[in-house]
């Protein structure tokens, strides 16, 4: 994953900002609610880089994944439509409590750019609901210079979005983020919907780190700099949660990328172990391979 790297990971300042006054508004009306609800995963279960962490011989890599994490951010759905029968095959790989976050294809939001979208949403929607009780959260995410002009853009889609489908949003351009009123507008519209504002940590988009829940849902997408401050960096998002979790969030999706996706199965065992410590919860926790190594083995992390 390359969005968001930069030359010099160590030069940047990594410190977790303060949330939105909002975020508190938005939790406490459900607190105490429900017990938390945690979906933790990687964002792809095939790449080249990610071998070391397979048992040698594993024929089926999607139905190993499932055995050692509870959900996947799955990309997989961004570079082309889906069909019924592959999401048959995906969910009928994995256990019963395992979750798909499928992120809405490149027609919609790349190529489109959410114009004339009603059919491609729905076929996408009616092939994804064949994950049934195993379908996590959709995601949309917009191309870096889809900008507040092209608010009404998605606010149609939004309100024709089918309903039962769990919907997240990750815009990408600054100016989302810079304006007061298009950020209140934008986050009032995601509110409306019970919509997750996506959460997006990567070293060279801090902007993007906004801290703003618009539902009692933190949807993240964590991205590791391939650097050792990943690990503070971790520490601190489960000190977050903590937070979130004593003011009233109710579900945790929290997905870990890097630029190279080498460590990214290691980074979530060590942000797992710390998120059941902390919150008492009993997620699976990831069996490290023998072949895997990682630029942290000498750093003494328990990786």
């Amino acid at each position: 994953m390359q969005f968001g790297k930069v030359t010099d990971p160590g030069a940047i300042d990594f410190t977790l900002p303060p949330d939105a006054p909002q975020t508190k508004k938005i939790l406490q009306i459900y607190k105490n609610a429900a017990p938390l609800e945690a979906s933790v995963g990687c964002a792809k279960w095939n790449r080249t880089e990610l071998k070391g962490f397979y048992p040698r011989g594993t024929k089926d890599e999607l139905a190993y994944y499932s055995t050692q994490f509870n959900s996947i951010e799955l990309n997989a759905t961004f570079y082309g439509m889906p069909g019924w029968q592959q999401i048959l095959t995906w969910r009928d790989k994995t256990p019963q409590d395992f979750k798909f976050f499928p992120k809405l294809t490149n027609t919609i939001s790349h190529f489109k750019r959410l114009i004339n979208v009603t059919e491609p949403v729905e076929n996408f929607c009616n092939a994804i609901s064949n994950f049934e009780d195993k379908l996590g959260m959709a995601f949309l995410q917009l191309h870096d210079n889809f900008a507040p002009k092209d608010y009404e853009r998605l606010k149609i889609v939004l309100e024709e979005f089918p309903k039962g489908i769990p919907l997240g949003v990750e815009v990408r351009n600054a100016e989302w983020f810079s304006n007061e009123k298009v950020s209140q507008d934008y986050c009032d519209l995601l509110e409306k919907h019970q919509m997750a504002n996506i959460i997006v940590d990567t070293a060279g988009r801090r902007d993007m780190l906004h801290m703003r829940l618009t539902s009692p849902v933190a949807f993240v997408r964590y991205v590791g700099a391939n650097h050792p401050s990943d690990i503070q960096r971790l520490d601190d998002w489960v000190a977050r949660i903590e937070k979130w979790r004593s003011e009233g969030l109710q579900k945790l999706y929290f997905f870990v990328h890097q630029n190279t996706e080498l460590e990214s199965p290691l980074l979530a065992e060590h942000f797992i172990k710390n998120l059941n410590a902390y919150l008492n919860l009993s997620l699976p926790i990831p069996t490290k391979q023998p072949a895997q190594k990682s630029m942290f083995d000498d750093l003494n992390l328990g990786l």
